[in-house]
Formats: structure tokens, C-alpha cells, sequence
């Protein structure tokens, strides 16, 4: 429990940041001031960081004797995420697509980021599939994606886990929710499990073209 300064009082506030949102780096900010709106609590604050010192504000819900910390209003640096090289040239639509998402999701906008993140999915498969069956491209591209997984993705692995990322993405784009108890947070690992094999077995064909037998 901290106190930070109101008008001349002191207030006792629980939790704080303990990320800055400029540099992402792990801190204890330094609290300045307060200003109390209805029942909540602005306080300013600066990361203790030398290398970055920058300014933002936390808030706090009101929870009787004390209040309760409830996340910052400054969003700061929005982050990327950097993806291999062998993803990268298997499909930069995804990558870029990906970000995006990610950037939405990093504001809190929740409700869009999903259907972000499903239409990356549907880049990273349609391309990595153009790639194995560059005759089938125009065929690809129209087909639906999880018929498109079907007939063109023939390693099980990625078959399966892509499968389900779908599930879990056609979910986003849909007013009733299938499956109940799978959240973004699920779609996202199944999009990484996806990424894995892609890349596992994107680098093993790579090898043994490179080194016949």
C-alpha cells in the first residue's frame, strides 16, 4: 500500500503499473500527484527509468479506505511482434496483418483485434499452401479456409492445430459464440502452435533439398 498527495491530502492507493507503456521495461513508477474524478482517481507518474523518465498516468477505483489500481489511461508505445525469417517469406501479408491485430489489442480493442488475428491466420495458410502447390494458387485463394486446410495442408501437425484456430477465429466474426471457454488468449496459442509447424517443417523441406539423400 502507497500514499500519493490529493490537494494536500494523502490517499492510500493499492497496486500500481509495473510496466512503463513508453519503454515496456519493468518498474515501480515514481508517483507525483492525484486528482480525484467522481470515483475515480487519476494519478500522475513517471517511469524511474533514466533512459526513458516519460510521464503517464494510472487510475484507481474507489474501494472505501483505499483505492484500487484498474490499469493506465496512457497507452505509450505501441509494441510489435517480430515473426522468423522463414515466416516472413512464407507470408509478410501475415506478419504485417498480425501487428495490426496486436496493435488493436494492445488499446484494449478487444472486440476487433480477434477477427484481426483470424484474417492473419488466413494469410499465413493461403500463402504457405500457394507455396506447396503453386499450380492450385487461383483454386487456393477462392476456397474457404478451413476446406482450404483440407485439401492443401498435408502435414498433420499443422493441419490439426490450424483447424482449431479457425474454430476459435470463425468465433470472433459471429454473434453467438460455438466455443464457450476458449477466449482470444486460446486462438492466439493455437496461432503460434500453428506458426511452429509451418516453420518446422518449412525449414526441414529447406535442409533436404539442400542435402539430398
Amino acid at each position: 500500500m502507497r500514499q500519493v498527495t490529493i490537494v494536500g491530502k494523502k490517499e492510500s492507493i493499492n497496486g500500481s503499473p509495473n510496466e512503463c507503456p513508453f519503454c515496456h521495461k519493468a518498474i515501480t513508477p515514481n508517483f507525483l500527484f492525484g486528482h480525484k474524478n467522481g470515483q475515480i482517481l487519476e494519478v500522475f507518474a513517471t517511469c524511474p527509468d533514466h533512459d526513458c523518465a516519460k510521464s503517464f498516468v494510472a487510475y484507481y477505483n474507489n474501494s472505501g479506505s483505499y483505492w484500487t489500481f484498474n490499469g493506465v489511461t496512457s497507452k505509450g508505445e505501441i509494441i510489435g511482434r517480430e515473426f522468423s525469417d522463414t515466416i516472413n517469406e512464407i507470408s509478410p501479408s501475415f506478419t504485417i496483418i498480425y501487428n495490426q491485430s496486436f496493435a488493436a489489442e494492445q488499446q484494449n480493442l478487444s472486440e476487433i483485434c480477434g477477427v484481426g488475428y483470424r484474417k492473419a491466420l488466413e494469410f499465413l495458410i493461403k500463402d504457405y499452401a500457394i507455396r506447396n502447390f503453386p499450380d492450385k494458387k487461383d483454386e487456393i485463394e477462392k476456397k474457404l479456409l478451413g476446406k482450404c486446410i483440407n485439401d492443401y495442408i498435408d502435414d498433420n501437425r499443422i493441419k490439426s492445430v490450424s483447424k482449431r484456430a479457425v474454430w476459435l477465429g470463425n468465433d470472433e466474426t459471429h454473434y453467438v459464440r460455438k466455443w464457450e471457454g476458449k477466449n482470444l488468449t486460446d486462438m492466439k496459442k493455437l496461432i503460434d502452435l500453428t506458426l511452429h509447424w509451418v516453420e518446422m517443417v518449412a525449414l526441414t523441406d529447406s535442409f533436404e533439398d539442400e542435402m539430398p539423400d
